[in-house]
C-alpha cells in the first residue's frame, strides 16, 4: 500500500509472523516495513507518529508518540528512510492506518503525511 501526501510518499508492507504467534492464546504477530520518501524540494524531519489499529474482534487501539523506532529521521529532498516494527492482534485479522507529523527544517512549519491503511490477515484464516 502506498500513499503520497504533501510531497511525502509512505509505503507499507506487512507479513504475518507465525513463529512469534500463539493462535491458541489469541495472539497473532505481524511485522510491517514502512518506507518514507521525501519528494519535496526541501529537507524534512519526522517528529511524531499516530496509529489507529483495528482488531476484527472490535478493539481499536490508538498509538501516539515521538519519532519511529526511537528515531526522528531527517530526509533531504529525494531521500528515503525505512524501518520495521510489529503489531499484535487478538484475532487473526485487522488493519492499521495513521499519519506522521513532519517539520520543514528550514522554517519549522509542521505538516502531516498519511500512512496508507494496510490489512493484517493470517493466511490460513482466508481459506
Amino acid at each position: 500500500m502506498t500513499k503520497v501526501t504533501n510531497g511525502i510518499r509512505v509505503t507499507a508492507k506487512v507479513k504475518f509472523k507465525e513463529e512469534y504467534s500463539e493462535p491458541e492464546n489469541n495472539y497473532f504477530v505481524f511485522f510491517y516495513r514502512i518506507t518514507i520518501e521525501n519528494f519535496n524540494d526541501f529537507e524534512v524531519q519526522l517528529l511524531r507518529r499516530h496509529w489507529d489499529i483495528f482488531d476484527s474482534n472490535g478493539i481499536k487501539t490508538v498509538v501516539d508518540g515521538e519519532g519511529v523506532v526511537g528515531e526522528k529521521p531527517i530526509l533531504v529532498s529525494g531521500e528515503l528512510y525505512s524501518y520495521e516494527s510489529a503489531c499484535n492482534l487478538e484475532s487473526g485479522m485487522g488493519s492499521m492506518s495513521g499519519f506522521y507529523e513532519f517539520m520543514r527544517t528550514s522554517d519549522g512549519v509542521l505538516f502531516q503525511a498519511e500512512i496508507p491503511e494496510f490489512i493484517m490477515e493470517v493466511p490460513y484464516m482466508l481459506n
